[in-house]
């Protein structure tokens, strides 16, 4: 048993597990536009955005926290009107329907402006906020709150230190480190065996998702999902058992956090939607089976780990759905509180890999609580064949003989053909949006 990676297995999920409000990439947006406002000395006049493609594809059609609106215009103005520059992706907790109303004038009088940027970041924004005299142009960069330059004026007044400990880059690339070092039975032996008063953080995981799944089942938010198993399980069209409940509670989540919910969700890897498809599925399992509240918290240790060990061999955004990848980390969870042992945790994720390997992302948006309850059923489906012993084996597709070689697999297909893919989907939404 290597317990030399638990120090660092506990850092990587303080670090990666963390609560976000709304989508984290107009987040993200709103954050840089806070953190410049804040450097005027008059209200912003207007606003230019500068964003990657991928940062573009991923804010143009999701819903804005409290505002009814989508994209990043409307989160870029409401940043730098009313955003905390320094509450990180929780940049838009204390918005106000005033504050909301004034980044609505903003955006139609024309003043916030976005192109996409020519720049080799995955993730990129760079805005520049204008109070009519002075002008401050706030990049973030790799990580949805790394903060790596700030100008006023023409004047660069901070610029992130390449080698800095402390900075987000240097962050992201121990976890990164951290991973490769691991292999899937040692997050398997720590979730099990680490001490529970160490672990206990991860609960707060089950209590921000839990409520805002149930924020989903109760308003009218996006496609409404869970709303629809809920309606369906009444007409007795449905029964209300262990699968239902699964794609209920976490679908109804995703459907109330893409579409705007002034709810925090808990997110893993920088998404929200990887952190509620990691997340909910195990805590709808747990409450099924009555699960203890440390099979409870060893669980969600398992699934977040397991989720960000996926994503940690993968670009930050790619066309690879988030939500697939986090459901692979789901399934290790829902196979341990079935009884599984690693063996079987093992077999689960490789024939998540080998069911919904390839479903494209095109982009935030209310539909992907369908994939995230489609992630949720396949991730319930390969724990209850796991736990019979059941598998895809390596004799079948891009899934091999051992589950990291399977995780390997798929990262070099993430990274690989479908950066093509995700240059052909981009293509086919600006086109859309003209």
């Amino acid at each position: 048993m290597n317990t030399q990676l638990w120090t660092p297995f506990i850092k990587v999920l303080q670090h990666e597990v963390v609560p976000a409000l709304g989508c984290t990439e107009p987040v993200s947006v709103a954050l840089a536009a806070a953190i410049g406002a804040a450097r005027l000395s008059a209200p912003t006049q207007c606003i230019t955005v500068n964003v990657s493609p991928n940062l573009m594809k991923n804010g143009m059609g999701v819903g804005i926290p409290g505002t009814g609106m989508v994209g990043l215009p409307i989160a870029a103005a409401l940043g730098a009107i009313a955003g905390n520059p320094n509450a990180g992706l929780e940049v838009l907790e204390a918005i106000t329907p005033h504050d909301v109303e004034q980044a609505k004038q903003l955006v139609d009088a024309q003043a916030v402006s976005m192109t996409v940027a020519p720049v080799n970041h995955i993730l990129y924004a760079k805005v520049t906020v204008s109070d009519g005299d002075n002008n401050v142009a706030v990049t973030i960069a790799d990580a949805h709150t790394h903060v790596i330059s700030i100008e006023e004026n023409g004047l660069t007044m901070y610029q992130a230190p390449v080698t800095s400990e402390s900075c987000e880059t240097s962050a992201m690339l121990n976890v990164t480190a951290i991973m490769s070092d691991a292999k899937a039975q040692d997050i398997d032996e720590f979730a099990r065996h680490a001490p529970l008063a160490d672990i206990e953080f991860i609960e707060q995981a089950q209590q921000l998702n839990d409520a805002l799944s149930k924020e989903g089942l109760q308003g009218d938010y996006g496609l409404q999902i869970g709303a629809t198993l809920q309606r369906n399980i009444d007409r007795g069209l449905l029964s209300n058992d262990l699968l239902t409940q699964v794609l209920m509670r976490t679908s109804a989540a995703s459907d109330a956090r893409m579409d705007g919910a002034m709810k925090a969700a808990m997110s893993n890897s920088g998404s929200g939607n990887q952190g509620i498809a990691a997340t909910m599925p195990v805590v709808a399992t747990a409450q099924f089976i009555n699960a203890t509240r440390e099979q409870t918290l060893r669980a969600l240790v398992l699934t977040n780990l397991m989720a960000i060990y996926i994503k940690a061999q993968q670009h930050k955004l790619s066309a690879l759905c988030g939500a697939t990848t986090a459901g692979m980390g789901a399934t290790a969870g829902i196979t341990y509180l079935l009884g599984g042992d690693y063996q079987q945790v093992s077999y689960a994720v490789s024939s998540m890999i080998g069911d919904v390997a390839g479903v494209i992302c095109d982009g935030a948006k209310t539909a992907c609580a369908m994939k995230v309850s489609s992630s949720a059923g396949a991730a319930l489906k390969a724990a209850l064949m796991a736990i019979d012993n059941q598998f895809v084996s390596g004799q079948e597709g891009i899934v091999a003989n051992n589950v990291d070689d399977s995780i390997a697999n798929l990262s070099a297909l993430a990274n690989g053909s479908m950066m093509q893919t995700d240059v052909q989907i981009l293509d086919i939404m600006v086109s859309k949006s003209v």
